[in-house]
């Protein structure tokens, strides 16, 4: 059965939404390569997560299957311009695993979580996706070792990105654009 007008439109808006927030997310994940962490004594590979706020608002209004595709568009995008096959296997199973959990404490928890809870809740499975794949890449659970520091650093940003996010979908609601998709 062919879409109507309204469905059309409302598709694609959805797709020019996905565009506009992977390329916000491919630009912040650039800026955040710049910040060198590393040199600061922090954990090798740790990032500030900065492009999890468009994964997150995404799920905020859009559908789970949207949300997946931005975060795929992503990964792919930011692991060709920035890094190696590993980086895109760690990014890949960190993005994942952080989708699903703030995909499904966002539809099924209701009003039970803040959106920084939510955005915690994320950071601390990307980073325990990325030990998974780690683990599966060096062929060892030894790495497991970095999970405190890393769950550390997943609550702080996780934090950090909640505030933004939680600003973000307060001020998109505002637009025009994103009203269909509020409720």
């Amino acid at each position: 059965m062919p879409m109507s007008s309204s469905e059309s439109a409302t598709a694609l808006k959805r797709t020019v939404i996905v565009a506009i927030f992977a390329a916000v997310a491919v630009v912040l994940s650039l800026l955040e390569a710049q910040i060198p962490l590393v040199g600061v004594g922090l954990m090798p590979g740790a990032k500030l997560g900065f492009a999890n706020i468009m994964i997150l608002t995404c799920i905020f209004f859009l559908r789970g299957r949207d949300a997946f595709v931005l975060v795929i568009l992503k990964t792919l995008l930011t692991s060709f311009l920035l890094g190696t096959f590993s980086s895109l296997l760690f990014s890949l199973f960190g993005s994942l695993l952080s989708f699903v959990v703030m995909f499904l404490l966002v539809k099924w928890g209701g009003k039970k979580f803040s959106v920084i809870g939510i955005s915690i809740a994320g950071g601390l499975a990307h980073n325990t996706g990325q030990l998974f794949a780690a683990a599966i890449v060096f062929k060892s659970t030894s790495i497991f070792y970095y999970l405190p520091v890393l769950l550390i650093t997943g609550i702080v940003t996780g934090i950090v990105v909640g505030y933004a996010v939680r600003y973000l979908v307060a001020s998109l609601s505002k637009i025009s654009l994103f009203e269909e998709f509020l409720g």
